[in-house]
């Protein structure tokens, strides 16, 4: 993708930021965020991109441009509290009102949830697209999955009132050195912090590095359809948390400390046919992404981690 003129919102993310960075590269590319994290801004006119401060959920996006080529919305509320009114409003109300705005795009790409399917009992069930879905119940966020869920239905109508090629990619673990899951186990275990996992072993994912979100990204865009196309956004392999962390405490020289409780977030095992029809096989795979993530650990960025996940910031 070369010379286009593309909107990411929620610019300054985990998720969000690396792909900034990517597509600005070669693109024009405008970071929608409310920038409320000191440098956050500057983060974002770093990774190349002309950063636009709005408030996707208000409807007042301050002079934003309609005229993109494409749009990547990653932006997100993801919180704790049972307010399922503003979580609505921030996650679903929030993607009619962009859709609406940008209508006129050539193709939409909506940052949807693994949280979303059911809960099926068997940890290394692969979810599939035609899955049940329902409240996966996530212990940090009460409001989140149904907000998203209702976010998705939103993207599907929006998509087909206004022609707008759009796709709605379910993510699961997505990680770098940039953060994400695995990260914040890192953290943990290098504070010597017990892994905190749900019912037992095996807890399985599908973990998909930051790179190759980037390169899915792009090919999502370039495939999108009317109606709404819903793929599952993981990577090739699925793999236990517990692997994953025994891993991490090889290279940096701690051993992972698992604890089991009832409550936590459930395991997601995909089925990844549909994306690999989409976008070709991951390029990195989980053992590397661990390995340079585990190389690129910075202790005081693993404080920061390990304080908002004590809600101390």
């Amino acid at each position: 993708m070369d010379g286009q003129k593309i909107l990411i919102t929620g610019c300054a993310g985990q998720i969000a930021l690396p792909m900034t960075r990517y597509f600005a590269r070669t693109n024009e590319v405008w970071g929608l965020a409310r920038f409320s994290q000191p440098g956050s801004r500057r983060q974002v006119e770093e990774a190349g991109a002309i950063p636009h401060a709005a408030d996707l959920a208000s409807g007042e996006l301050n002079g934003l441009p309609d005229d993109f080529d494409y749009v990547i919305h990653m932006a997100a509320f993801m919180a704790g509290g049972s307010d399922f009114d503003y979580a609505l409003a921030q996650n679903a109300e929030a993607t009619g009102l962009l859709m609406a705005h940008c209508r006129n795009a050539r193709g939409f790409l909506h940052a949807a949830t693994a949280a979303s399917y059911k809960n099926n009992p068997d940890h290394t069930h692969p979810y599939a697209e035609g899955d049940p879905l329902g409240d996966s119940e996530q212990p940090y966020s009460e409001t989140y999955a149904v907000s998203k869920l209702a976010a998705e239905a939103v993207a599907r109508t929006l998509c087909r009132l206004y022609e707008l090629p759009t796709v709605i990619g379910r993510i699961n673990v997505a990680y770098g050195r940039n953060g994400g899951l695995p990260a914040i186990l890192l953290a943990m275990m290098m504070n010597n912090m017990p892994v905190m996992l749900k019912d037992s072993e095996p807890n399985v994912f599908a973990p998909v590095h930051e790179d190759d979100m980037c390169a899915h990204a792009e090919a999502f865009l370039e495939a999108a359809t009317v109606p709404a196309v819903v793929v599952n956004w993981g990577g090739d392999q699925n793999v236990s948390m517990e692997d994953m962390c025994r891993r991490m405490g090889e290279l940096a020289g701690v051993t992972p400390d698992f604890q089991y409780a009832p409550v936590g977030t459930h395991s997601r095992a995909f089925d990844s046919t549909r994306r690999r029809a989409i976008t070709g096989p991951c390029t990195v795979s989980w053992e590397d992404g661990i390995a340079d993530m585990v190389a690129a650990y910075d202790a005081e960025q693993g404080a920061r981690m390990i304080a908002r996940l004590m809600g101390e910031v």
